[in-house]
């Protein structure tokens, strides 16, 4: 398996301190948030989601601007 890291990343699971600390980890990996996070309730369990990606994948090639 390649060490290069995923341009993006889709990180899941229950709305507790695990899941955050999992976002928190990709930030610091320089990862950046892409869009709101989502909240939903499977099984009477609430598990969150948050997708997270390089920050590269938000510049358009040749404008130099934000996606």
């Amino acid at each position: 398996m390649s060490d290069e890291k995923l341009t993006y990343r889709l990180l899941t699971g229950p709305d507790d301190r695990s899941f955050c600390e999992k976002v928190t980890a990709a930030l610091a990996e320089g990862y950046v948030l892409y869009g709101s996070p989502s909240v939903t309730t499977t099984d009477g369990r609430t598990v969150a989601a948050q997708a997270v990606v390089l920050p590269h994948v938000l510049i358009r090639p040749g404008d130099g601007g934000a996606a």
